[in-house]
Formats: structure tokens, sequence, C-alpha cells
């Protein structure tokens, strides 16, 4: 916690070091650590270990839980509820494959500043991505084009591989394989699958220009 002002209070994430505001009534001091994640897109928590339950969330992908007592097939979250074991993950055990995490987004509209399947932006896909494979990535795209090492792809843009980052400057997305770019882009609106080669067009006829990065993580 960095300051304090008007029941809010300014600090920085120790998750991915961004800065900003919060309700003092959301902290709390000396907290627990969570024992699971959120590993499903969206997840419900219930007031009692059944589908027909009250709900409250959802809760997004790589929600950090605290997990107080199990029954069946439901574990129970700390201050929330009831939620399905197959939708949460002990911290520890991640997802393998950046790309394949960001295609279970496919669709999800686009927010700027978000972060979550109800809507987020193109850093934001990327750093979910990365979260769930249990492995960092700062929150904006202009620090994300340090991950990994650079790599220059050929004139045809050939040489690309599933999982290579691109950026142009303000945005980033992620290849699927050697042509394929998922991104989550104000284009389409939502996220969305495209040829690198079209989406490089297009961008650049918008007068954003071309790629400034390419990006082995």
């Amino acid at each position: 916690m960095l300051d304090v002002e008007a029941g809010w209070a300014f600090g920085q994430a120790r998750r991915d070091g961004y800065v900003g505001w919060a309700e003092m009534a959301a902290l709390e001091e000396g907290a627990p650590s969570p024992t699971h994640r959120v590993s499903a897109l969206r997840a419900f928590a219930f007031a009692e270990p059944h589908i027909k339950a009250p709900a409250v969330g959802p809760l997004p992908m790589n929600a950090l839980v605290r997990i107080e007592g199990e029954a069946e097939r439901f574990l129970r979250v700390a201050g929330l509820g009831w939620v399905r074991v197959e939708q949460l993950s002990p911290i520890g055990l991640y997802a393998h494959d950046p790309a394949t995490v960001a295609l279970q987004h496919l669709g999800a509209p686009y927010l700027w500043g978000g972060r979550d399947g109800l809507g987020l932006d193109c850093s934001g896909l990327v750093q979910q991505a990365f979260f769930a494979c249990g492995r960092a990535c700062p929150r904006d795209s202009d620090l994300q084009a340090g991950l990994g090492r650079a790599i220059e792809p050929g004139e045809d843009l050939s040489g690309l591989q599933r999982g290579d980052l691109v950026f142009w400057q303000g945005h980033v997305g992620m290849m699927l394989d050697e042509r394929r770019l998922i991104h989550a882009n104000t284009y389409h609106m939502c996220v969305e699958v495209e040829p690198l080669a079209a989406a490089v067009v297009r961008i650049r006829d918008a007068g954003f220009g071309a790629p400034v990065a390419f990006r082995r993580p």
C-alpha cells in the first residue's frame, strides 16, 4: 500500500507490479494465502454444493481463492461459496500452452483495460494466457515486448510458430501457428482469429503502421 485517500488505497499488485486504487473495505491485512486458482474461463460460487443453489459471480479465469472444505464434486471457497472442482486448480498446477488458453477466450468482447472473459484488451488476453500457464507476464503490451527473445520472420512473415507474440505500436497478438493470429482488437470488437498477413495489411492501412517486434517467449 503506497497511499490512502478517502477510503481508497493506492498500491502495487504483487502478481504483476501493476499499480492502482482499491477500496479499503475490500482489503484485508495478513489474509491467508490462496490455495487454488480458477482454471475455467468463468466459474460461479453456489450458496450450497448444488448447481441449483443461489450463485454469485462469475469468478474470472486465474482468480486466486482459498479452499476451506469440500463436498462431493464441490470445493468451498472462503467468503464466496461452493465451486465445482473441475473449475479450480491447486496453486502450482497449470495449463501448458498459452495459445490454447487464448483460444478459450475466442469471441469475448473487447474492453480496454479488461482482462477476463467478460471483456478484455489485447495485452489482457496475453497476460491471462500466460498466467494460466504459471508464467509471469506484465500487464501492458509495451512491457510484454520484453518477454522472451526477439525473432525475425521472413519477408513473407514465414518462420513464426505457435505462441510467438507479434507487436504493433500499442497492440499485441499471439500466433496459433505459422500463419494465424489470435488477438483482442477493436476492428472486430472481440477476440478473433485471422491470418497474420491480413491483420498486417488492415492495421497498416488504418494508419497504425507495421509490426514493430516479434518475440518468442
